[in-house]
């Protein structure tokens, strides 16, 4: 068996641009990347101020490519979001104008101060890569990655996302406060006009690092894992976490094992690989499974949150012993 040749990411080259606008959050950089090259969507929880919009602008440019900012509201209806048909008097038609989220990149700013009809209106286009408005379909241009932002220390006029939709993020990335040393390196630059981020790569360059990702190899024990992973989750006696049993309502669906394996694989060609190790499945494991579980009204007493279900996991479920050794 060959693998894909161990060489420099140019995706790399792209992450190096954009930090040159971008201090800290590389943990937020490298899972927009992993997304990016599995055609995932992220959902991204911070308190304002975090940068999280011009990560994504930033990332756009540096791909060359098409960004667009929605800012979530409760008046907002489906149509502002994709579209809606027209008509036009003088030549007695309906068009069709499309909405914003016909872009590469689509920030969706705040997304639970919109109703849930508005979030629902993004279902068909994060799964399907496409939009139907009255009898028409209209795809969304390739690569397409939704970035969602989520407020959480406001409660009011707020809409929790519905269950379906939030299962339709590959990824929830929690966003911290940066270190003394970066906040100091965030005001300096702040003190000067910002450079221009340069496109580093196309968006075709992009499409066809996607199909590379889709041949780094996944040995089937890391399948297994990540399987395994997912399922205790569900069942969380049949790891000895009986303990925990009452702190969940529902584990993870299938979408997060195949979240699992597909970010593992994308991980593994950003660092160099040409094979993926349960080290990338066990990284991304929180950021996949964080908002996949449903808590109980007494893990909300007890104060439980997910990541400590997920760490919990992590340590009752078996890690594959065998190594692949690239060749």
């Amino acid at each position: 068996m060959t693998f894909p040749a161990k060489s420099t990411n140019p995706l790399e080259r792209v992450l190096f641009e954009v930090k040159r606008t971008i201090v800290g959050q590389d943990v937020l950089l490298e899972r927009m990347a992993v997304a990016l090259l599995s055609g995932g969507h992220l959902l991204v929880e911070g308190v304002p101020g975090l940068a999280k919009t011009l990560a994504v602008k930033s990332l756009a440019a540096a791909i060359a490519g098409q960004f667009q900012r929605i800012q979530f509201t409760p008046d907002l209806v489906p149509a502002d979001l994709i579209g809606t048909r027209i008509y036009h008097q003088h030549s007695g038609e309906f068009r069709t104008e499309l909405g914003p989220v016909f872009a590469n990149l689509l920030l969706a700013d705040e997304i639970n101060r919109a109703p849930a009809k508005v979030q629902s209106a993004l279902l068909e286009v994060m799964q399907e890569h496409q939009v139907t408005i009255g009898r028409e379909t209209f795809r969304v241009p390739e690569p397409f990655l939704v970035m969602a932002t989520e407020n959480p220390i406001e409660s009011e006029g707020t809409y929790p996302l519905p269950e379906a939709q939030v299962d339709r993020f590959m990824m929830k990335v929690v966003v911290d406060y940066p270190g003394g040393a970066e906040e100091h390196a965030i005001v300096d630059r702040a003190l000067r006009p910002p450079d221009p981020t340069q496109a580093i790569l196309s968006t075709d360059d992009l499409i066809g690092m996607q199909a590379r990702v889709r041949e780094v190899y996944v040995d089937p024990s890391i399948v297994d894992y990540a399987v395994r992973l997912v399922t205790v989750t569900r069942a969380l006696g049949n790891a000895g976490l009986g303990q925990l049993e009452r702190y969940v309502n529902y584990g993870a669906s299938p979408r997060a094992s195949i979240a699992l394996v597909i970010g593992a694989r994308a991980l593994a060609f950003l660092r160099g690989r040409g094979y993926v190790l349960p080290h990338d499945v066990t990284e991304l494991a929180l950021d996949v499974l964080r908002h996949r579980i449903m808590l109980s009204y007494e893990a909300l007493a007890d104060d439980v949150d997910a990541d400590t279900i997920v760490t919990s996991v992590l340590g009752a479920v078996r890690v594959p012993a065998a190594v692949l050794q690239d060749r």
